[in-house]
């Protein structure tokens, strides 16, 4: 514990992966999250820096959720939030099979085409085009979203693919996101305890991070307030083409 802790390396990737992660649970940024994990994991193994994360996360929620309570849409959470009980299931029966190098892959490939098609339709449709809720590709998104949140906190990109298109006040949509990941991250301590990875070395390093929670997570906010949605959604967008090439640059890496 005590090397993890007094190396300088640990706080160098640390410490910009956390204040990223705030930034993103905050509303900005949509899934610029994701570098987390891969961040920490430069310094130690990808399952040690997830399970470091995954206490950190849950307070990031708690703040988020409190920052943007009462602003959600109560649809989307119902059609999509047991489809993510299901992934977190299927993510835990499959831990010892599924690499994370396989899920940025096919979270990478998804979240490309998925912005390759909103690209066509803002020139087919237009830029206010807004698409219709569908309940059986909302089970199927959240199912995607909680089996890639479970193995490597990768659940913004398919949470996004079926949330962006529908076009919510960005408010909202952010205010959707915090409770969809606060109640998909509390699950998500059950499995890790039951894996071991809460051991003394990992909580202790969470502990040392955790004060930048707070502060980053209600600067994503504040930032999400001021944004107009004709800035988000593109802005939103292209974070989530940027963050498809990376998953796809490590996967194959």
């Amino acid at each position: 514990m005590s090397g993890l802790l007094s190396d300088p390396w640990f706080y160098a990737a640390a410490i910009p992966a956390v204040i990223l992660v705030g930034l993103s649970k905050g509303g900005f940024g949509g899934a610029v999250g994701f570098v987390g994990v891969p961040l920490m994991a430069l310094t130690m193994p990808p399952v040690q820096a997830a399970a470091i994360l995954l206490p950190i996360l849950c307070l990031m929620d708690i703040v988020s959720v409190w920052t943007w309570w009462g602003v959600y849409d109560r649809k989307m959470l119902v059609d999509m939030m047991p489809g993510a009980v299901v992934g977190i299931g299927l993510g835990w029966l499959t831990a010892a099979l599924v690499t994370e190098e396989m899920v940025r892959l096919i979270v990478g490939a998804v979240a490309l085409v998925f912005v390759l098609r909103w690209i066509y339709l803002q020139f087919r449709h237009g830029a206010d085009h807004a698409a219709e809720p569908n309940r059986v590709a909302a089970a199927f998104w959240g199912t995607v979203a909680g089996f890639t949140s479970f193995v490597a906190h990768v659940g913004g990109p398919p949470f996004q693919v079926y949330a962006l298109p529908i076009r919510l006040d960005p408010k909202v949509l952010s205010g959707t996101a915090a409770i969809f990941f606060a109640a998909t991250n509390a699950l998500k301590l059950i499995p890790y305890f039951a894996l071991g990875q809460f051991d003394t070395t990992n909580l202790t390093a969470s502990a040392v991070l955790m004060p930048l929670a707070p502060l980053s997570t209600i600067a994503g906010a504040w930032l999400v307030r001021r944004m107009r949605p004709e800035v988000f959604y593109p802005f939103t967008y292209a974070t989530v083409a940027v963050v498809a090439v990376k998953l796809l640059w490590d996967g194959l890496l």
